[in-house]
């Protein structure tokens, strides 16, 4: 396993990191099963686990606090807020009211007093930074967090809470955890460039572009049973931008045959191997999905390698621009890129 600096908070973690998304009723995966996942991890080298509240509402947190229970020090610990919570409106987003409450949550069912990373999940458009900061650098203060970051933000909004934070002399966020794969590159293009600038460590998820890197979609195969009921069009077919991941894939695949990898190692491999990126987070469901992928701990890739990988999916690209996360309100929501006209 190989070890890096979390951006700059002198704090140490594994390129591979693990992530707990799948512990519970998401992934199917019983608390014996997720134990044995966490043991694993740790003793193949995994130093940080990331978990959320809103993964089951509670369910993986719950989990992940029983596996680690004893060894609390030798673990980088992350969990994250901001997601909603309950049908209550106020059970959701980055004010200083939610964040207090949800941490708390959070600490009771990981049964710890502290976390070391503490991240806003999405970013919330209804709360000003200054609000959110100041939170985060209160609850830094009383010990309850050691750091924080953000996840999924746009590459404009981690400017800006760096800015607010400077102007009104509080802590900053010292990461970013965006989605980031060899299929989803435009991250490339606006925010690992940003986090460059500021330092930022970046966690990305997804690294396996959620299974289509995983070796088992392939062409002439079933990949119907991979669909799941977030995103249902995910490996739809009939759909132009599936049609190009899966066209892809199958030149990957021979990238990676030809250069004596599985595509998991090519895909994680090509994540930790960009000079912005920390860690990978790797999210198995069962032990052989996580063998499979620490299989890929040590991968380095060659130019040759990466230049092949570019000749099929440009820097900066994503194919399935659907699927972003991060997409600006006003561009999902008409009635915010319109002015209301005087009746």
């Amino acid at each position: 396993m190989q070890y890096r600096t979390l951006g700059r908070t002198g704090v140490q973690v594994s390129t591979l990191a693990l992530g707990a998304m799948n512990f519970g009723s998401i992934g199917r995966t019983t608390q014996d099963e997720a134990t044995a996942i966490v043991d694993a991890a740790l003793e193949s080298g995994v130093n940080l686990i990331d978990t959320a509240d809103m993964y089951g509402r509670g369910e993986s947190e719950e989990m992940v606090g029983k596996a680690i229970a004893g060894r609390r020090d030798d673990i980088v610990l992350a969990t994250k807020a901001a997601m909603p919570m309950s049908d209550e409106r106020n059970h959701r987003g980055s004010s200083r009211r939610w964040l207090v409450t949800a941490l708390d949550d959070s600490l009771r069912r990981l049964g710890v007093d502290h976390v070391d990373l503490y991240q806003i999940h999405r970013w919330d458009p209804a709360t000003g930074d200054e609000e959110t900061l100041s939170a985060l650098t209160d609850l830094q203060r009383a010990g309850k967090i050691r750091h924080f970051g953000s996840s999924t933000f746009p590459a404009h909004r981690v400017v800006q809470a760096q800015w607010a934070a400077r102007e009104h002399h509080l802590s900053r966020y010292v990461t970013e955890q965006p989605s980031y794969s060899i299929l989803q590159r435009g991250i490339e293009a606006h925010v690992l460039p940003v986090t460059e600038e500021y330092g930022l460590g970046v966690l990305a998820w997804s690294p396996l572009a959620s299974g289509w890197l995983s070796g088992a979609v392939r062409a002439g195969r079933d990949i119907s049973t991979h669909r799941s009921a977030v995103l249902p069009d995910r490996f739809d077919l009939s759909l132009p931008a599936n049609r190009a991941r899966l066209d892809a894939v199958e030149r990957l695949a021979k990238v990676a045959d030809e250069a004596g990898l599985t595509m998991i190692q090519l895909a994680l491999g090509f994540v930790t191997a960009h000079p912005a990126v920390t860690c990978a987070l790797i999210g198995p469901r069962t032990l052989d999905h996580l063998h499979s992928q620490l299989a890929a701990a040590d991968t380095v890739l060659t130019d040759d390698v990466l230049d092949a990988i570019d000749e099929i999916v440009a820097p900066g690209t994503d194919l399935a621009a659907h699927e972003k996360f991060d997409t600006p309100p006003a561009l999902l929501d008409p009635a915010l890129r319109r002015r209301v006209r005087n009746r």
